[in-house]
């Protein structure tokens, strides 16, 4: 940045002055806070200076007492709306009076104090200027300001300055430069500035062999397939979306054959519309409030509301009763949707499970079988950022994907790590956390591991996180199970490796959230993950804290036929619960009898204790889902179906805790046998059954936490795991934990399924190393 001054004249109080040093940290780069500092402090009517260093900016304001305290004051209570500012240190100082407020160029710190920002929403100065045909930047796709923008996807090095970004190659024209230079106009140092003029450029590609087409006429031409019925695939902040009408059925049948997705929900971006903007939004859903209120807030995610009948097709999102819905955060998005005035389709331009694609080249060639025409732009996307997700749960609304406008996400650790340090994750859902001193970034949602490009970015967003961040890792930490794609990463990377079992991982995520130093009683309950005796966990309570758990309870565990198939194929779970409790279930998909011969001669028959499977058993029986499209999809359904039968108190007519016995080893252990009947009872309505199924197991929960509560006092109790974004199964927990009179915890910062597992990775090790000394 240029040395910059606002010229004052002789200060008053003689040669020395009363003043006041500011170091402020936090989110305070890539959002125009020197600008802000420069204008508060010529409101103030001070001097001074103010400095980047690295990750941080130092302050120096001289003038009257009181008005140092307001600028102090002010330093928070007005900052920018994207700013997160801490004041670290302030300190008194005295000396000779500046003349002037100036911005002095950059400076090296000793201790760097880097934060990477998230990609920003237009802001609405910026939405205004879009709309107006008298403003230079009309129409242009581009447009953003100190206050909006594209930020952790174009930086390609800190400090956070136009060269180290994507933008490099766009040289600024001479009105963009003045406005760059101005420290009054609001694009001052808006590293990603751009115009028609010095900016990126649209093209279109018509993948029938049509003539391309640039810049406006781009933007004309993907309007005119849309309006079609085309699938088009755009290129957006952090990646490219397949695009078609969200109320066209023949557009989204094609696009789920061709995908192909048969079932798995599909996104939609409804138009800013109405006082508020949420007009178009209600429309097709009914947000609570603090629903809309997320849906409006800087991060714009995708938020799974209630469907409103009949206002979408069905397709959208079969047999459920939420749809996910976003509004445009980008100028291009906004673009489109004001020229089609209808919901669009926008969903993750990839092949299914790996990470969303970013380039021109790889979506022409990898989804040329599904994309009709294609809208790309010239400005390279550094690094993947999918859209974040949110569902509300339990009276909060809660991360379900962690994505574009979120992330990093930045959390303190209360046990700093000894050495840097990289977690590499889970297999599923996966993100990298980096941790150093007491601070730990987690990456946006990167994708499943079982795919050569999956791994391909998560080695490529590990080396950004170091470079950005400044911070190189001198040790690995992973999954337990050997057979992540993940763990034998870690392996062959040449560092310490230390290794987590995924519950504890689970477990000291949610722990660190909740803040306590006393023991707490955690459910993990999910999928299937890696146990300390060889069996699959995923139905755990665990008693202690971070580096010292103990596993106080568990389901008692069954063999599923064809051991990693089930997670797909539910029956199969289902078949095993009626095979070990002995009863018959004539719609049982074994019609050869294959998978229970396999399963008497307990071949590739791991045991389990998920809990998930559970859930995937109970669809089956009660007919909802025998074979999944995507992952959790009989679960989702199941708890579609329980939302159907509530009674007049918001819980269901039946339903109980299961059987409790302590096992071998003292682990108390849930008998799922008793749900198998009523899952198989015909004379009552799948809705009864899943509905009833919810209860037993939050009942269940409490069971245990009482029992448990009998021999050591309980002061805090968690849940968490993929299972807890249930919100049937949450909302029944905390109501029964509640009147139990006890407070139930659930994650808030990060997701409860396998998006948590790299931080809770880092809190673990953390642990673990500082009870070693």
């Amino acid at each position: 940045m240029p040395h910059l001054v606002v010229e004052r004249g002789p200060h008053p109080g003689g040669r020395l002055s009363p003043g006041r040093r500011l170091w402020i940290t936090g989110h305070v780069q890539g959002v125009g806070f020197r600008p802000f500092l420069y204008r508060l402090a010529d409101q103030h009517g001070l001097t001074g200076w103010a400095r980047n260093t690295v990750g941080e900016v130092e302050v120096l304001v001289c003038g009257q007492p009181a008005a140092v305290d307001d600028f102090t004051r002010d330093v928070i209570s007005a900052a920018p709306a994207i700013a997160a500012p801490r004041l670290r240190r302030v300190e008194d100082w005295q000396g000779p009076p500046p003349q002037r407020f100036e911005i002095l160029a950059s400076e090296a710190g000793a201790t760097p104090r880097i934060f990477v920002p998230p990609d920003y929403f237009t802001c609405n100065d910026c939405l205004r200027e879009l709309a107006d045909p008298a403003d230079r930047r009309y129409r242009y796709p581009f447009i953003n300001c100190t206050q909006c923008g594209p930020r952790y996807t174009l930086i390609e090095a800190l400090p956070y300055d136009r060269a180290n970004t994507s933008m490099a190659g766009f040289a600024l024209c001479l009105a963009c430069r003045r406005e760059y230079t101005d420290p009054a106009d609001r694009r001052f140092h808006a590293e990603p500035i751009a115009c028609p003029d010095c900016g990126p450029k649209l093209h279109w590609t018509a993948m029938d062999g049509g003539a391309p087409q640039d810049g406006a006429a781009a933007l004309d031409a993907c309007i005119a397939a849309l309006k079609a019925g085309r699938l088009v695939a755009v290129k957006g902040v952090g990646g490219y979306h397949l695009v078609c009408d969200a109320a066209d059925t023949a557009a989204i049948a094609r696009l789920r054959r061709l995908k192909p997705r048969p079932t798995k929900p599909l996104a939609v971006m409804a138009p800013l519309a109405g006082e508020d903007g949420l007009a178009a939004v209600r429309r097709i859903a009914r947000p609570t409030e603090d629903e809309a209120r997320l849906l409006l807030s800087p991060q714009r995610p995708i938020v799974l509301l209630g469907k409103r009948a009949g206002a979408l097709p069905d397709a959208l999102a079969p047999g459920l009763a939420e749809l996910g819905v976003m509004l445009p955060y980008s100028p291009l998005h906004a673009l489109l949707l004001d020229a089609l005035d209808r919901p669009l389709v926008a969903t993750s331009a990839n092949i299914s499970g790996e990470p969303v694609l970013t380039a021109g080249e790889e979506v022409e060639d990898r989804l040329a079988h599904l994309a009709e025409g294609c809208l790309h732009h010239d400005r390279p996307i550094v690094r993947p950022a999918d859209d974040p997700v949110w569902r509300r749960t339990a009276g909060r609304v809660r991360p379900l994907r962690t994505g574009r406008g979120g992330a990093p996400v930045e959390l303190t650790l209360t046990t700093p790590v000894a050495r840097p340090v990289l977690a590499t994750g889970a297999h599923m859902k996966n993100t990298i956390a980096l941790a150093w001193g007491d601070r730990c970034v987690v990456s946006p949602h990167i994708g499943d591991m079982g795919a050569e490009r999956s791994m391909e970015v998560f080695e490529q967003v590990g080396t950004d996180l170091q470079a950005l961040y400044g911070v190189r890792a001198e040790a690995l930490v992973c999954d337990a199970h050997p057979a992540y794609a993940t763990t034998r990463w870690a392996r062959r990377a040449g560092l310490p490796v230390s290794s987590v079992l995924h519950h504890h991982a689970h477990a000291a995520a949610l722990a660190a959230e909740m803040a306590t130093d006393d023991p707490v009683l955690i459910f993990a309950w999910d999928g299937v993950g890696y146990g300390g005796n060889g069996e699959l966990w995923g139905g755990e309570a665990f008693l202690g804290r971070p580096g010292a758990w103990r596993r106080v309870a568990s389901f008692r565990p069954f063999h599923l036929p064809g051991g990693e198939r089930a997670g797909r194929e539910p029956w199969r779970s289902a078949a095993a619960l009626c095979w070990e409790s002995g009863r018959d279930w004539p719609e049982c998909p074994d019609r050869d009898g294959l998978a229970r011969g396999a399963w008497e001669r307990r071949l590739n028959t791991p045991a389990t204790s998920a809990v998930g499977r559970l859930f995937d058993a109970a669809a089956a029986l009660s007919g909802v889902c025998l074979h999944a499209d995507y992952e959790g999809e009989g679960p989702m359904r199941l708890e579609a179906a329980a939302n159907e039968v509530l009674a007049a108190d918001g819980a269901p007519t039946r339903g109980a805790a299961l059987p409790l016995a302590p096992d071998t080893d003292g682990v108390l252990r849930a008998d799922w046998a008793p749900l198998v009947e009523p899952l198989l009872d015909a004379s009552c309505s799948v809705g009864e059954r899943a509905a009833g199924f919810h209860e037993s197991l939050a009942r269940t929960a409490v069971a245990i936490a009482t029992t448990l509560g009998r021999e050591q006092a309980l002061s805090m109790v968690g849940a968490t795991g993929g299972v807890l974004q249930n919100r049937r199964l949450a909302d029944r927990m905390q109501a029964l934990f509640g009147a139990a009179g006890i407070e139930l915890a659930l994650p808030e910062r990060l997701p409860a399924n396998d998006a948590c597992i790299s931080f809770g990775q880092v809190v673990e090790q953390a642990a673990a190393d500082a009870q070693r000394g």
